[in-house]
C-alpha cells in the first residue's frame, strides 16, 4: 500500500443500545454500511477496547475498528491499535458527526482543530498530532450551544435520518480513492459533485450537497 493511503478507519460513536440511534453515532452507523457492503467481520479485541475487523479493498488490506469506549474517551481505543500495527497517524481515517455541516453533507478533511468534537480532541491528544483524516458527515446544528449535548445524543427524524444515510452511502463510494491516497479525488467527487453507483462524477446526479 502507498504510505499515503490509509490503513485504519476508525468509526466514532457510544456503546450500548441506548446510544444506537442517536446523531453523535453517525461514525457507527458508516461502519455498519461498510460491514454489510465489504463483509467485514467485527470482533471485540480488549487490548484495543474495541471492536475490529479488516478487508481487502483493491488489493489494499485495510483495517477498521468502533471503540467501546465512550466518545469522549475514543483515542484510548484508537492509538493503541495504531501504534501496534504501526500505522503513522497521517493514514488514520477518523469517521465522526460534524455538526457545521448540514444532513445529507460529507467532508474530507485532513488535520486541523477539534471544532469541540470530543472523539477529536482525545483522539489527537493520544496520538500525539492533529495530522490524521477525518471524514465528516454532517448532522446539522441545533441553533444554540447549550443545546448542542442534548442535539448529538437524540434521534433525528426519518427524514434527516435518510439524508445522513444518503451521504454515508456516497462517501463509502469514494473509499478507493481515499484509501489509496488520492484525496484530492476523492474530495473533488464528493465535495463538488455527485456519484454514482460506480463511485464516479455525474452531472446529472444528486450532489452530496442536496442542491
Amino acid at each position: 500500500m502507498s504510505e499515503a493511503g490509509i490503513a485504519l478507519i476508525a468509526g466514532l460513536g457510544n456503546p450500548g443500545e441506548r446510544y444506537t440511534k442517536t446523531r453523535h453515532n453517525v461514525g457507527f452507523w458508516y461502519m455498519a454500511r461498510l460491514q454489510n457492503q465489504f463483509g467485514v467481520n467485527f470482533s471485540v479485541e480488549k487490548k484495543f477496547r474495541a471492536k475490529t475487523g479488516r478487508f481487502d479493498l483493491h488489493g489494499q488490506d485495510i483495517r477498521v475498528m468502533m471503540p467501546n469506549t465512550f466518545m469522549n474517551r475514543s483515542g484510548e481505543s484508537v492509538s493503541p491499535m495504531a501504534a501496534f500495527y504501526r500505522i503513522k497517524p497521517s493514514r488514520v481515517l477518523i469517521i465522526h458527526d460534524e455538526l457545521d455541516l448540514p444532513p445529507g453533507t460529507a467532508r474530507l478533511k485532513f488535520g486541523g482543530g477539534h471544532g469541540g468534537h470530543n472523539g477529536l480532541r482525545n483522539i489527537a491528544c493520544r496520538l500525539g498530532t492533529p495530522g490524521f483524516m477525518r471524514l465528516r458527515i454532517g448532522i446539522g446544528h441545533p441553533g444554540a450551544h447549550r443545546d448542542v449535548s442534548g442535539f448529538v445524543l437524540n434521534t433525528p427524524p426519518s427524514s434527516e435520518r435518510q439524508l445522513i444515510e444518503d451521504a454515508i452511502e456516497k462517501s463509502i463510494m469514494v473509499l478507493p480513492d481515499v484509501v489509496s491516497g488520492d484525496f484530492q479525488k476523492a474530495m473533488n467527487k464528493l465535495h463538488t459533485g455527485s456519484v454514482n453507483e460506480h463511485g464516479q462524477n455525474s452531472r446529472r446526479g444528486k450532489s452530496i450537497n442536496g442542491d
